[in-house]
C-alpha cells in the first residue's frame, strides 16, 4: 500500500472514513499494513471513536491452568456475525499467558514474568488492549493466587483477586502527582463460610455463592459485600428472603452470571427432578434475580433436544454476561448459547467451530472489544 494514492489522503479524511465502519472491519483494516495500523491506532482517531463507535461484544475463551496457552492468540466468538475471531497477543513479552477476564475493553491475563535478581518465574496480572497492542503489568503476586484466586475487574482502577481466606484489592484511584501515591495490592480477610463460587463484580459490590451445608449435602447461599466498606476484612451480608423457599435446592451446581443491568443477576444450574441427594436433572435452568426487589423469575430453560447432548457429561461450564449465557461440556464438541433480545424474547442455538479439541470443557468470559479503551 506504500505506493497507493490512498496514502496521499489527509489523516483527518482517513479518520472520518474509517470511524463509520463497524469495529470488526476496523480491526481487520489494521492488519492490512503498518501505515493503516498507525493511522487507526493514533490518539486522534481513538478519540473520535470514543463518541462514535460502539463496543463489539464477544464471547472469549480461556485455557485451563493445566493447559496454559503457548499460542499467542485470543479466540472469541462474535454472535452478531456468527463467526470466530482471533486476536494476536504476540505483542506481550511474557510466557504462560492465561486470559481470565475483561472489563471496559481491556483484557486481563495471568503471565509468567522473571525478576531481575533471580531467574525464578513469578505470576503477574497483565492488562492489555489486544486491538491496540498496548499493555501494562500490575504488581507481582505469588503463583498460589493465580491458581486459586478468582479475578474480578470493574475498571483499570479496581481489580480484586478473591479466595476463601483472603481478598487482594488493587486500585489506582488517587492523584499520581501526590508523593504518597503508591498503587499496590492490599490484602483483606475474606470472612466467607466456604470457597466462593462464581463471584461477580456488579457496580461497587460483589456477589458470590457459598456452600453452607454439610460435608455430605450441599446447601447454597448468596452473599453480598460492598467494596467501599472494606477496611481490614470483607463485610458480607447473606441475601435471603422467606419467599425464596427452596430456590437453591432445585438447582444442581448453581453459578452466577452477570446480567446486562447492574440491578439484575442470573443464576444458572441443572434443574433437579426431585429433592433426592443424587437426583438427576431434567434440563438447565436460567433464573434472573432483581437485586432491588429480591424477586426471582425464570429467564430460560434449555430445550430438551439440546440438553440430551449434555446428559452424558458429569458437569458443564457456564460463562457469559449481558444478554448471553454460554454452556460447554465434554464430548459435546460445540457450545450451546442462550441469547435474550431487546423485546424480551430469547433464543437457544448451537455455536460450531470451537477452536481446539471438542473433548475439553470450554471456559470463557465476555470481551467487549474497544479500540479506544486505554490503559
Amino acid at each position: 500500500m506504500d505506493s497507493s494514492p490512498f496514502n496521499n489522503l489527509p489523516q483527518d479524511t482517513l479518520h472520518q472514513i474509517f470511524c463509520h465502519l463497524p469495529l470488526r472491519q476496523i480491526a481487520s483494516a489494521k492488519c492490512v499494513c503498518k501505515a493503516l495500523r498507525a493511522t487507526l491506532s493514533s490518539a486522534s482517531f481513538l478519540h473520535l471513536l470514543r463518541s462514535q463507535s460502539r463496543p463489539l461484544p464477544l464471547l472469549a475463551l480461556k485455557s485451563s491452568h493445566r493447559h496454559v496457552s503457548t499460542l499467542l492468540t485470543l479466540h472469541a466468538f462474535d454472535p452478531a456475525s456468527n463467526e470466530w475471531l482471533k486476536f494476536s497477543l504476540s505483542f506481550l513479552p511474557f510466557a504462560g499467558l492465561h486470559p481470565i477476564t475483561s472489563s471496559h475493553g481491556l483484557l486481563y491475563l495471568w503471565a509468567s514474568t522473571h525478576t531481575s535478581r533471580t531467574q525464578n518465574s513469578q505470576k503477574a496480572l497483565v492488562v492489555c488492549n489486544p486491538l491496540t497492542g498496548r499493555f501494562k503489568t500490575l504488581p507481582q503476586l505469588g503463583s498460589a493466587w493465580s491458581r486459586h484466586g478468582a479475578v474480578l475487574a470493574g475498571s483499570l482502577s479496581v481489580v480484586l483477586v478473591l479466595t476463601e481466606l483472603a481478598v487482594l484489592y488493587y486500585s489506582e484511584n488517587g492523584n499520581p502527582n501526590d508523593d504518597n501515591f503508591n498503587p499496590n495490592w492490599l490484602k483483606f480477610s475474606s470472612n466467607l463460610p466456604s470457597k466462593p463460587r462464581s463471584p461477580v463484580l456488579i457496580s461497587d459490590f460483589i456477589l458470590t455463592l457459598c456452600d453452607v451445608g454439610s460435608p455430605w449435602r450441599s446447601q447454597w447461599a448468596m452473599f453480598k459485600a460492598r467494596i467501599v466498606d472494606m477496611e481490614k476484612a470483607m463485610q458480607w451480608v447473606r441475601l435471603e428472603k422467606r419467599e425464596w423457599g427452596d430456590i437453591f435446592d432445585i438447582l444442581k451446581r448453581p453459578r452466577l452470571v452477570k446480567a446486562g443491568s447492574d440491578r439484575k443477576v442470573y443464576m444458572v444450574g441443572g434443574l433437579k427432578s426431585s429433592y433426592a441427594l443424587q437426583s438427576a436433572c431434567t434440563t438447565i435452568l436460567i433464573l434472573r434475580l432483581d437485586l432491588d426487589s429480591l424477586e426471582w423469575e425464570e429467564a430460560g430453560r434449555m430445550p430438551v433436544e439440546m440438553y440430551r447432548c449434555f446428559m452424558e457429561s458429569s458437569k458443564f461450564k457456564v460463562f457469559g454476561g449481558g444478554n448471553r449465557v454460554c454452556f460447554s461440556a465434554k464430548r459435546v464438541g460445540r457450545l450451546a448459547l442462550w441469547e435474550e433480545f431487546g423485546d424480551g424474547k430469547a433464543d437457544w442455538r448451537w455455536v460450531d467451530g470451537v477452536p481446539g479439541s471438542g473433548d475439553v470443557l470450554c471456559r470463557g468470559f465476555v470481551f467487549e472489544a474497544r479500540l479506544h479503551a486505554v490503559l
